[in-house]
């Protein structure tokens, strides 16, 4: 099937993938009128002017999520602006809807200036219980998030960081159970330093990871390069790089137990494979182009291998941990997805596979598993 085509076709048939629908039934008389808009409703105003944090209960405030985006960084596209993104974060609405009965609006905004889209997401969080950040570029995504998170009282989570980290390191977690190694003695190599995989990174070293090393167009983030780098990519050599290595991915990858590709396609290479330790473990996830092909990374020796794609087993998609995320949050009043509740939400995924259906090519769930979300919802607290 082209899915692009198809996808062309949909879109422009139903007019976009969402709608707003009416909870208070058919308006058929006066009296329905008048509950659902004035005079009625003026007494709800009039006791949450008086009680704000009943919002919550008494309006869409208590199971809706804002998915913002600038179109900076959608998908592989790149920076390709607000109206381009917009199918994308209504995709994002229509998941957290099917998955975890999460009301989701799309909100795209026609600025990329830092600032003015923390003053934006601030001026309309009374809307909502929770802001879905995405497709916003590093570095400028880690500002903007941290920020939000300081100054709101809602639950603020850029998804393109931790959702992916979160889905990584649920892989890394059944893949080290199916290789029988221990998470402080594996050297991991993260290929791309930009949101998913700075936050992997760090979500990686909370989870026990001694050894990390990430490389950029540039080859590996090291010391002697400190002239050259964003503020954010010197953060992160307070715990990677241990030995402050330097040169390309081919370096990196010498005795490497886990590779995690955040990047580009096709720049991951069988010999680099052949160079790893016992048992590989090699998650390639550039869309739609991995940085390796499966088929090509297995005939390297790699033990597991799991990609973004949905045809090929082990498929490492955010879908498995943000449903649930927002819907734990909504739910238990969660204001900060800290680092406990992301490790918690990654064991959750993790534990998902039973023991005995764990295997090389099936570490973990299917994305399509609605009952996943509900597992991921229930450790948010």
């Amino acid at each position: 099937m082209d899915y692009g085509n198809e996808s062309l076709k949909k879109h422009k048939k139903l007019q976009g993938k969402i709608e707003i629908k009416n909870k208070f039934g058919e308006i058929r008389n006066r009296d329905d009128l008048s509950i659902a808009y004035t005079p009625g409703v003026a007494a709800v105003s009039s006791h949450l002017a008086a009680n704000p944090k009943d919002a919550k209960n008494y309006s869409i405030k208590g199971n809706a999520i804002a998915v913002v985006s600038d179109g900076s960084a959608v998908l592989g596209l790149g920076n390709i602006g607000p109206l381009a993104a917009l199918p994308v974060m209504e995709g994002k609405a229509l998941l957290l809807k099917e998955f975890a009965g999460v009301d989701a609006y799309p909100i795209v905004l026609n600025t990329q200036n830092t600032k003015e889209i923390i003053a934006t997401v601030k001026a309309i969080s009374p809307t909502f219980g929770g802001i879905n950040l995405e497709d916003i570029s590093a570095p400028r995504c880690f500002e903007i998030e941290e920020r939000l998170i300081d100054e709101l009282d809602i639950t603020v989570m850029h998804d393109d960081q931790h959702g992916a980290a979160i889905t990584v390191l649920a892989a890394v977690i059944n893949s080290l159970r199916l290789t029988k190694k221990k998470k402080g003695g594996i050297h991991v190599v993260i290929s791309g330093a930009g949101a998913a995989g700075t936050a992997t990174a760090k979500l990686l070293r909370s989870f026990g990871v001694k050894n990390i090393l990430m490389t950029d167009s540039k080859g590996i983030i090291s010391k002697a390069r400190l002239i050259n780098l964003n503020s954010e990519k010197i953060k992160l050599l307070e715990f990677i790089n241990p030995e402050n290595l330097e040169g390309g991915l081919e370096v990196a990858m010498k005795s490497a137990d886990i590779f995690i590709g955040v990047s580009a396609p096709g720049i991951l290479t069988a010999t680099m494979i052949r160079s790893m330790a016992e048992k590989p473990v090699v998650l390639a996830m550039a869309n739609p182009i991995p940085e390796i092909m499966p088929e090509v990374a297995k005939a390297a020796g790699a033990f597991i291998v799991g990609t973004g794609r949905s045809d090929f087993p082990n498929q490492i998609n955010n879908v498995l941990a943000f449903p649930g995320i927002f819907r734990g949050a909504l739910d238990n009043g969660v204001k900060k997805i800290t680092e406990k509740i992301k490790l918690a939400a990654a064991y959750a995924i993790a534990d998902y596979v039973p023991a005995k259906k764990l295997n090389p090519n099936n570490i973990l769930p299917s994305p399509l598993d609605k009952e996943v979300a509900k597992a991921v919802a229930g450790v948010i607290k």
